[in-house]
């Protein structure tokens, strides 16, 4: 796996995981690549309340609901590997970003988004336009 470029602060798009949620979220545009595998490549930067921040690059298979971490950021700016394995998107409280992408922005009812361009304007709109209700339940 061909790891990206390091985030810069000018390409990340914030977007809304849940009014509880008391981290900020945001996704390196630059980063947005979706495979022709299905699965949705991202970084997803993390900051917590206090301005402690989590790096990861990530992906979501739509089809399937489930999420890998391929990588972890480290302080220094580099990358450190991670042998992760699929796991489920379990639900919005216990991942909260995870679940708002894959639900709301860049996997519309289990559909992957056909270009990053897609995926940031979903990010700048605060949701894709074909994702579900709040109410809907995906099958």
């Amino acid at each position: 796996m061909h790891l990206p470029p390091f985030p810069k602060e000018e390409n990340l798009v914030a977007f809304e995981a849940g009014a509880a949620v008391r981290f900020r979220f945001a996704v390196d545009a630059s980063s947005l690549a979706p495979g022709r595998d299905g699965v949705v490549r991202y970084i997803l930067v993390a900051t917590s309340p206090t301005g402690a921040r989590n790096i990861s690059f990530e992906g979501i298979r739509c089809r399937t609901g489930t999420f890998r971490v391929y990588a972890l950021g480290r302080d220094d700016g580099t990358w450190s590997e991670r042998p992760g394995e699929w796991r489920p998107i379990v639900d919005r409280r216990a991942q909260p970003a995870r679940h708002a992408l894959w639900r709301d922005y860049f996997c519309p009812h289990r559909v992957p988004i056909a270009e990053a361009r897609e995926g940031v304007a979903a990010l700048r709109q605060g949701g894709h336009p074909h994702a579900p209700r709040a109410d809907t339940p995906l099958r």
